[in-house]
Formats: C-alpha cells, sequence, structure tokens
C-alpha cells in the first residue's frame, strides 16, 4: 500500500503528519510512501531529507490523493480535500468527529475510511498512539512561555540589592496533560503555581509537581470511561466559580484548559472575574476553539478586556512544529505499525483500538454517537 503525507492546508497549520525518519521506518514495514513537496519545510524538515529517507516526492497535493491508499494528515480535511481522495482510502487525522460531525458525512459519502487520531483510546496498548496527550504536551509547555511573554513580570522569587521581589502566580484549570506540563514548566519558571480541577483524582499529580490543588467538594463523579473530564452539573460548576473566584483574582497567569469532547467548554473564567483581576495579568485560554473557558476570550485572536490580557490561541503545538510534528508522527506510526502488516492494513473492528477510533468504514457511519447527531 502507498502511505500519502500532504501538506497542511489550515491557516497558521506548521505541524506535518509524517517526519523522515518515520518514513524511513514505514518503507521498511513494506509501505510505499509519497510526499507531497515542501510538506515538512514549516516544521523545519527539508524535501531532499524526505528523499533521503526512501519518499518520493510528488509536486502537489493532488497526485498524492491520486495515488496514496493511506493519507496521513494532522488536520481534519476540508472539503476539496475529500473530493480529491479516492474511494476506499483510509485517512489518519485528527477529526474532533462530534464537533464536525458534517466532516464525518462527507469522508462517508466519499467512501473514506476514517481514523480519528482523538479517539485513540486511553488504554497502556494505545499508550503510545495518544496523540492528543503528545499535542497537549506541548501546548502545556507553549502557554506557559507565550503568557510569561506577556506578563510585565518575571516568574521567580528574587533577592536583590534593590529589595525582593515576589513570584509570579499562576493559577491552571484543569489537570490534564496540557495543565500538568503548564504547572511543571510554570514551576521551572520559579512561579507560584495553584490548579483546579473537578476530578478529585488528580490532586496527588498537581501536588507531586509542586502545585497547590484547589480542591471542589463533591459526590459526583466527575471523570468519563476513557478518563476525560465530564460535563460537570450547574451546582458543581457554581461551586468552582464560587471558590475558584479568590484564586483566580489574586493571580499574575490564569491558565484554561478544560475541554469535554463533543461538548461546548465550559466557562470557568466569568467577565466578573475578569473586571477583579490586577491590571496587567494574563489570561490564555486554552479551549478556545471549542467555545472557549474565559466568557471573554476571542478565537485567534489577543484582546484586552478591563485591563487584563486575553490570549486565545487555537493551535499551540503549531508553534512549536518540529518536536509536535515528530511526536505526533510517532504516534500515527505506532498505530499503523499495530494494524499494518507487510506493507498492508487491516481494520479489524474486533481490535479496540481500532474499533474505538474507526469512523467510517465502507460507506458506513461507525460510532453511535456520530450517527445520532447526523440523524
Amino acid at each position: 500500500m502507498i502511505i500519502g503525507v500532504v501538506k497542511e492546508i489550515t491557516p497558521g497549520e506548521n505541524r506535518v503528519a509524517s517526519v523522515p525518519d518515520t518514513v524511513s521506518k514505514y518503507i521498511k514495514s513494506g509501505f510505499e510512501v509519497i510526499v507531497e513537496k515542501d510538506a515538512g519545510l514549516s516544521a523545519g524538515f527539508s524535501n531532499e531529507q524526505y528523499e533521503a529517507a526512501g519518499a518520493k516526492l510528488a509536486g502537489d497535493s493532488n497526485e498524492v490523493f491520486i495515488k496514496a491508499d493511506v493519507v496521513l494528515k494532522v488536520q481534519r480535511p476540508s472539503s476539496e480535500e475529500i473530493n480529491k481522495m479516492k474511494k476506499g482510502t483510509i485517512l489518519v487525522s485528527f477529526l474532533y468527529a462530534l464537533h464536525y460531525p458534517e466532516t464525518v458525512k462527507a469522508c462517508t459519502e466519499r467512501g473514506i475510511d476514517v481514523i480519528a487520531m482523538d479517539l485513540i483510546p486511553r488504554t497502556t496498548l494505545a499508550q503510545k498512539m495518544d496523540a492528543l496527550s503528545s499535542q497537549a504536551n506541548i501546548a502545556g509547555y507553549k502557554s506557559v512561555l507565550i503568557t510569561a511573554n506577556h506578563l510585565g513580570k518575571i516568574f521567580p522569587l528574587m533577592m536583590t540589592a534593590a529589595g525582593t521581589i515576589s513570584p509570579a502566580k499562576v493559577v491552571i484549570m484543569g489537570a490534564g496533560v496540557a495543565g500538568l506540563q503548564a504547572l511543571g514548566t510554570a514551576k521551572r519558571l520559579g512561579a507560584v503555581v495553584e490548579v483546579s480541577d473537578i476530578r478529585p483524582s488528580v490532586k496527588e499529580e498537581v501536588k507531586s509537581l509542586g502545585g497547590r490543588f484547589i480542591e471542589v467538594e463533591t459526590d459526583e463523579n466527575m471523570q468519563d470511561e476513557r478518563g476525560y473530564a465530564k460535563e460537570a452539573s450547574e451546582d458543581f460548576l457554581r461551586k468552582q466559580k464560587e471558590l475558584i473566584f479568590k484564586h483566580v483574582t489574586e493571580a499574575d497567569i490564569v491558565i484554561t484548559t478544560a475541554l469535554v469532547p463533543g461538548k461546548k467548554s465550559p466557562i470557568l473564567v466569568t467577565e466578573e472575574m475578569v473586571k477583579n483581576m490586577r491590571k496587567g495579568s494574563v489570561i490564555l485560554d486554552m479551549a478556545v476553539e471549542f467555545g472557549g473557558n474565559c466568557e471573554l476570550s476571542e478565537s485567534g485572536k489577543t484582546v484586552t478586556k478591563y485591563g487584563v490580557k486575553i490570549i486565545g490561541e487555537t493551535n499551540l503545538p503549531s508553534l512549536v512544529p518540529t518536536h509536535a510534528s515528530e511526536m505526533y508522527s510517532k504516534n500515527i506510526l505506532s498505530l499503523i505499525q499495530h494494524i499494518g502488516k507487510n506493507g498492508k492494513i487491516e481494520l479489524n473492528l474486533n481490535d479496540e483500538i481500532v474499533r474505538g477510533s474507526l469512523v467510517s468504514k465502507d460507506g458506513e457511519v461507525i460510532s453511535d454517537r456520530i450517527k445520532e447527531l447526523l440523524s
């Protein structure tokens, strides 16, 4: 089978779905690889590196889509890209199908089999394929650097001849992979870090990294079967907002990371909180693409409201494209090595990883949740 890698066309997307190192591994596994010219340039990988790894270069994406049996992408495909793919193509990319069911519908009608990297099960076996976690790690790291750059203060405690400088105070909303990486990065820079999460089970992880845990007392089970935070009740969100009001309004930096699969992101930082924050404080809303955790954030924009800078960056991993691409391409490689043998891929629905991540096959939608959205 031929694996195809195209240049991403989404504005601001600098990553690539396969780097030269993984290309050579696909070829050793029996696949042929075709890469669109300049597909990896924005991530720091030259055409010559791909050719040296054994890939054939294509002049444009049309050639890749015509020849490839398997297409690897980062972003969900556009309508134009879907229409270029041939029937029976296996597409592997991020999809966020619960938010964009129309993309699934278009792929299904075209007869494209789609594996969504954002639906890889959170199991021990699938750990190496967990692209959400690998990219969230990058996002958590970068979020701290961006906010530090916008803050008019330094992070660490400093004793100087001119006096003592108090450490910056960082509040992180959500202790998933991104939140924990942000915690670790902010601590390394010398900040005092507090973390809020609806799942009491993450308290020990937060404390082990040197953070203070903001705990909301509840009897509710706040975690779904996949390990992600699930949608909270109105009563819980009210209690959470009351508790974190003081913490947020005293913070120099607030980083929000709370996402609920298939749902609008919960509002955690209200306009009233922003009004009461210190002038010059910074908020970074990592959930802005799916509605945002801050009531005043704007997707793709950095705005100042009530003297507080609010950053609505939608694609943090793309700002660290070299390592983000390397990690993502290794996630896909692990998946292909799991489901492929001797240069061929078999989509076996008895396999839990395939069953969990396969969205459409043979012109039919596989996922029951997506079927409901489309019905």
